[in-house]
């Protein structure tokens, strides 16, 4: 910026310089895709905050996170983008200029997939708009058949909803609170019943309706941990209703960090073991067969944070009634610490062998012994084992 008497001449970024910036700043924002490993490499060390990668059935690839603007009228508590903070830059992008600028990275190999998020202003369907329209220019003028993920704003009209139901291989709508009342004292502008969750639902029962062959994304929302005062269970209860009926794919649990400026800097950071602690319990609620009521609280709902929730139970549960490896159920191995899904489906397959009779048979299927051994009969006799520490951090 320079000054020329009373003239005042700004020169305006360019759209790999806007692209870059808004990358750089989607980091601030709460959502399941931030958590993933950054890519760092040489050609695209511009954007090396802004791209990450993704876990897809294939395998993982790398994906440019931006937004389509980091203008925002909205004032969440908790937010570096809320109205009035003048913490971060305000700028955005046009639909064509991040169309052909992403179009030129895909087909370069720096990315093979988009994160698309924004800053919300003129409501939920004006902030759609330019977003919509960038996915589509890359299906149709582009013809890019590679991975979305689409934030679905809060007041999005349905007809935009199915828009981004069509043309999205994700969908996020963000909760950020397990409740109305939690999420007032974070996010007052927010609408909890009539902006988010009915979003989620819209998505889920136009998942259900598509026809055979055509694209199906998949749903994901995210909570803010930590500074509304919820508890865990508050939280699982809310992700396990959610998994139940609407099909949500994943909730992401992100430990809240103070933005200076913001209303909420005054608070303290939300401990990492804590978020760590609710993908663990979330896990055993979406593979392990847990029931949210099983889980191991506190009278005030809180997970240990000293163990991981599963061992928890089973000390609870397990000491004194082991399960017989030879004989049971395959969610009744599901509940032994060391034992996951794939070792258990093992499990099951060499009992149509034979016994198993010895602590080695087990570690040839995968099992985790110094895990499973307390918590587990062999022929009806418990298996000799060294005793270790058992505040392991694996579900």
């Amino acid at each position: 910026m320079c000054y020329d008497r009373d003239v005042q001449i700004v020169r305006v970024p360019d759209a790999r310089e806007k692209i870059e910036l808004l990358s750089r700043l989607a980091v601030l924002e709460c959502d399941g895709d931030q958590c993933a490993k950054v890519v760092t490499r040489a050609k695209v060390d511009f954007l090396h905050t802004g791209i990450v990668q993704v876990q897809r059935p294939e395998g993982p690839i790398p994906v440019l996170r931006t937004m389509q603007s980091s203008v925002c009228e909205r004032n969440c508590h908790y937010c570096a983008f809320r109205a009035g903070h003048d913490g971060v830059p305000r700028l955005k992008l046009t639909p064509e200029e991040l169309a052909r600028a992403f179009d030129a990275m895909q087909r370069a190999g720096i990315v093979r997939g988009l994160f698309l998020s924004s800053g919300l202003v003129g409501g939920g369907t004006r902030t759609m708009e330019p977003m919509l329209t960038t996915v589509e220019l890359l299906r149709r003028k582009y013809m890019y058949r590679g991975y979305v993920h689409l934030k679905i704003m809060p007041g999005a009209e349905e007809a935009q909803i199915e828009q981004a139901v069509h043309l999205a291989d994700r969908v996020s709508v963000n909760l950020e609170g397990p409740d109305p009342v939690h999420l007032a004292t974070i996010a007052p502008q927010k609408n909890f019943e009539m902006e988010l969750l009915a979003a989620l639902q819209r998505v889920h029962r136009l998942v259900q309706v598509t026809p055979p062959g055509r694209r199906s994304p998949s749903l994901v929302t995210q909570f803010v941990v930590g500074p509304a005062g919820e508890s865990d269970r508050d939280l699982l209860s809310t992700a396990s209703r959610l998994y139940r009926e609407v099909g949500l794919s994943r909730a992401y649990y992100s430990a809240f960090s103070p933005v200076p400026g913001t209303p909420l800097d005054h608070l303290p950071p939300t401990p990492l073991r804590r978020e760590h602690r609710l993908y663990q319990a979330d896990w055993l609620i979406r593979f392990y067969g847990f029931a949210v009521e099983e889980l191991p609280f506190d009278p005030e709902g809180k997970l240990p944070m000293d163990v991981d929730p599963k061992l928890a139970w089973a000390r609870a549960h397990l000491a004194q009634q082991p399960v017989e490896v030879n004989r049971c159920s395959r969610p009744q191995l599901l509940r032994v610490p060391g034992i996951g899904p794939r070792t258990a489906d093992a499990i099951l397959e060499a009992r149509r062998r034979g016994r198993l009779r010895d602590l080695s048979d087990l570690r040839a299927l995968g099992v985790s012994i110094s895990r499973a051994a307390p918590f587990i009969l062999l022929d009806g006799h418990r298996p000799p084992y060294q005793l270790r520490l058992w505040n392991v951090d694996k579900p």
